[in-house]
């Protein structure tokens, strides 16, 4: 047996003063909202964390292209709406005059042009006037109708344009917040080294969690699939998910004695290595402690996570994470508690 093995073994005796921050459970965050690769597949590799942050400032870059777009675009449309308002203004008195003119000869002003002429020649003189007269009345009602129409479709287009960059500001804004909290959540650029998918497998929920997000009590009545000991369903759940999604190497979970987790049937170790512990020395144990506790993290919910202790930082859903310095600094493995 080797001596981490033995020291994982050895009964915890003191525990981070941290644990005191978190009076009682609350609410852990969400998963995400769709199943993604669990990062073990060899024909679909997973997106780095720092992969999905380049990538969101490569959209915020474009995005900000076409706004700037937009808002040239709704400058040039707003002149539009300008001069056509100019044009209506201008034509107003040519159709206050048209309209005086129907006013004096009445609706049939027309035939009574031509009832008055008195000959031949003076009818068809009438009759020529009245033609030309409307013809021109046409065409000033024409280019007041063309100049309303273009009025109307440019406002209808700088309306459109106004939508698009309300969207496109919303878009940039969600997707910058979006990504910080990706990068927040499992612990920030520095801890993680950028190592780390930028998401995990959407974990099926655990057993016991009430209509108010809350989780019943459990006993240690299911047998420990990695020692001789017991643990509970939802303990028992949580290490099926964690198998599930890919993590497979070395895990160790009920110890007896002591006062916390491991001899409630309610904690597991995950090691870094395929047997034994010892602390992570590469990017590959590196990204696998990382990925693993992102998986329990992202999946806290839905798991009923307590809290995750890994690589000197411990992580409650209340707080996220907080140095940690207990008696083991959880180099060589990543801890889980259940509720």
């Amino acid at each position: 047996m080797t001596a981490p093995l033995r020291r994982w073994l050895t009964p915890v005796v003191a525990v981070l003063a941290a644990f005191a921050i978190v009076a009682g459970p609350t609410p852990a965050l969400a998963a995400p909202s769709t199943p993604t690769p669990s990062g073990h597949e060899e024909d679909d590799e997973p997106q780095l964390i720092t992969d999905a942050i380049a990538e969101a400032n490569r959209n915020f870059l474009q995005a900000k292209v076409k706004l700037d777009k937009s808002k040239q675009r709704q400058l040039q449309l707003g002149k539009e709406v300008q001069a056509a308002q100019q044009e209506l203004d201008a034509l107003a008195p040519q159709v206050s005059a048209i309209a005086a003119q129907s006013y004096r000869t009445g609706r049939m002003g027309a035939m009574t042009m031509l009832l008055e002429s008195r000959t031949p020649d003076s009818f068809v003189k009438r009759a020529a006037v009245l033609d030309e007269l409307n013809m021109v009345n046409a065409q000033k009602l024409a280019r007041v109708t063309a100049a309303k129409n273009r009025a109307v479709q440019a406002k209808l287009a700088l309306d459109a344009e106004v939508r698009e960059q309300t969207k496109l500001t919303n878009d940039m804004a969600r997707e910058k917040v979006t990504t910080e909290k990706a990068l927040k959540l499992v612990g920030g650029l520095g801890f993680t080294g950028g190592l780390v998918n930028a998401t995990s497998p959407v974990a099926r929920i655990g057993p016991g969690r009430t209509a108010d997000g809350d989780w019943r009590a459990e006993s240690c009545s299911e047998d420990d699939p990695t020692t001789s000991g017991c643990i509970t369903p939802r303990t028992l759940h949580a290490y099926k998910e964690v198998r599930r999604a890919g993590f497979k190497r070395f895990a160790g979970c009920y110890r007896p004695g002591g006062p916390w987790e491991h001899p409630k049937g309610r904690a597991c170790d995950w090691s870094l290595q395929n047997s034994g512990f010892s602390p992570w020395h590469n990017n590959d144990t590196r990204m696998y402690g990382n990925n693993l506790a992102a998986f329990l993290i992202r999946n806290a919910d839905r798991l009923g996570i307590y809290y995750v202790i890994w690589n000197r930082q411990i992580w409650f859903p209340a707080t996220g994470w907080k140095s940690y310095s207990g008696p083991s600094n959880h180099t060589d493995h990543v801890h889980m508690s259940l509720l």
